[in-house]
């Protein structure tokens, strides 16, 4: 005969998205066992023996020291379970099964791993969990102190900041005096003035690279950079990410909830574009995303921010290769036998490559040693369909030393940004969408620009002329209007349109 039963509710993360689980007690008489059913893993396999410490240090008697049979359920059975999310609802739910607790689990959620002293430690993910209570009818749900405030992030739902199980048992047991009261809410607010690791003005020359780079802020749009070692494309790329706006409130929710899940959130919120810089050596998964259980890669980690990839020809080739989704579908989606998953993508991409193996080739200071086959094998480990989906094409050159001392500061970051901000509320305009981008448009947008006769004739002859994809025509004609918004200007010139051709790839 069962002694008794009980459900309550906890969550946790898959892919971006959280999923509910519903967590089952059933105590029965017998010989003493304890099992947790539900195709869990390992980690969740192991929470019955942190939930009997936490109960036994809370004060309660341990499942471990009482002669009955105690079966955890965690359905829906076919969902596979992870992580530490459980111990939290699992210790409540067997305390509400022996009797030690009475109260009503409807709408009510718990989230946390426990220590052995019945403390409890932060989990990954919890945004999208608390977003996926919200949904599904949940009013109250109790998390670690440590992910109180991103939990607090979301309207509707009630949060409760827990340090320790003893505090979630003394709040729900009505005899007990002892009221946790609810986390206040986290507004969330853009960064509008925030640090600038390397300001553009530190720069000295290389004039051209940072006017690309300003076009590919204003309409994120991809670049790449070719030139010798030790001209300043790292450096301009970290001063890239400087010249980006702060993000809008959607965007901070948006890019917080991945990179919780990712389990790389330092701060409750993330209010600037992410910078991504993986090594060359990354794998294919760590890159794209996968894994038997479908993760977020860089690609997604960097959504709606920048993905720098120093050394682009040293990158493995099936992850070169493999870019070529997102960068257009601004999306990646993964299958695999155990679960699939579709991850956003919405990165610019800014690589960074020599112009040989060397390193040399074209320098006016030291001589190149490559061959011209080492040459044209290196030059061809970036195929033609992935240079075809990078807008801006920039040859960064060495600045002769006896200019160095004589060129004076140019403007500083802090400028550059606000033109970029003002082409980018121009193009929010035009689009009626202020998440929506130049580099966004789909081929209905570019026939709503009304470019005149004598522009599209130039379009034509230079597309011909270069022989040009029509991918790679409708890029120039993207990169232009993003010319001509930062002159804001209301219509595309030739002078936008010759200006967007000379960032082509040189033969």
């Amino acid at each position: 005969m069962s002694k008794n039963f009980s459900r309550v509710f906890s969550a946790q993360p898959f892919a971006l998205l959280g999923h509910i689980v519903s967590v089952e007690v059933d105590i029965t008489n017998g010989l003493h066992a304890f099992s947790i059913v539900g195709m869990a893993d390992q980690a969740v396999g192991e929470a019955k023996d942190r939930v009997a410490s936490a109960i036994k240090n809370s004060g309660f008697t341990s499942p471990k020291q009482d002669n009955q049979k105690t079966v955890v359920s965690l359905a829906p059975a076919e969902l596979r379970k992870e992580g530490s999310y459980f111990d939290l609802a699992i210790a409540v739910g067997y305390l509400l099964s022996n009797h030690d607790l009475d109260f009503d689990a409807e709408h009510k959620l718990f989230i946390g791993e426990l220590s052995l002293n019945g403390e409890l430690q932060p989990v990954a993910g919890i945004l999208p969990i608390v977003q996926c209570a919200k949904r599904n009818g949940f009013t109250e749900i109790f998390v670690p102190s440590a992910n109180a405030d991103e939990a607090s992030l979301i309207e509707g739902i009630t949060v409760y900041s827990a340090k320790n199980l003893k505090q979630v048992i003394n709040h729900l047991d009505e005899e007990q005096t002892d009221k946790m009261i609810p986390h206040p809410k986290m507004a969330i607010v853009p960064t509008e003035n925030f640090a600038i690791s390397v300001n553009f003005a530190d720069i000295k020359g290389q004039e051209s690279a940072k006017r690309g780079l300003e076009i590919a802020a204003a309409g994120g749009h991809n670049l790449i950079m070719s030139g010798p070692p030790g001209t300043g494309k790292t450096m301009l790329a970290r001063a890239f990410a400087g010249l980006l706006p702060s993000l809008v409130p959607d965007e901070i929710l948006e890019i917080t909830g991945i990179h919780s899940i990712a389990g790389i959130l330092r701060e409750p919120l993330v209010t600037m574009p992410p910078f991504r810089s993986p090594h060359h050596t990354a794998s294919y998964v760590s890159i794209i995303g996968g894994g038997t259980f479908p993760k977020p890669g860089e690609v997604t980690l960097a959504h709606r921010g920048i993905l720098f990839m120093d050394e682009f020809p040293e990158f493995n080739k099936q992850v070169i290769e493999a870019l070529r989704q997102p960068l257009e579908d601004k999306m990646v989606h993964i299958s695999r036998a155990k679960g699939s998953a579709s991850f956003p993508a919405q990165f610019m991409l800014v690589a960074a490559m020599n112009p040989c193996p060397c390193g040399n080739s074209g320098s006016l200071h030291k001589k190149c040693i490559c061959s011209q086959n080492e040459i044209i094998r290196y030059s061809k480990r970036i195929s033609g369909p992935i240079l075809d989906r990078i807008d801006i094409h920039l040859v960064v050159e060495h600045v002769d030393y006896d200019k160095l001392n004589q060129i004076k500061n140019g403007e500083t970051s802090e400028i550059i940004r606000e033109r970029i901000k003002k082409a980018r509320a121009k193009q929010s305009a035009r689009f009626e969408n202020p998440l929506k981008l130049n580099s966004h448009m789909s081929a209905k947008d570019i026939e709503g620009l009304g470019l005149s006769d004598d522009v599209k004739n130039i379009l034509a002859s230079s597309a011909q002329a270069l022989k040009l994809s029509p991918r790679a025509y409708h890029r120039m004609i993207k990169l232009a209007r993003t010319i001509a918004d930062l002159d804001d200007s209301d219509q595309v010139t030739n002078d936008h349109v010759m200006e967007a051709f000379q960032y082509r790839p040189r033969s």
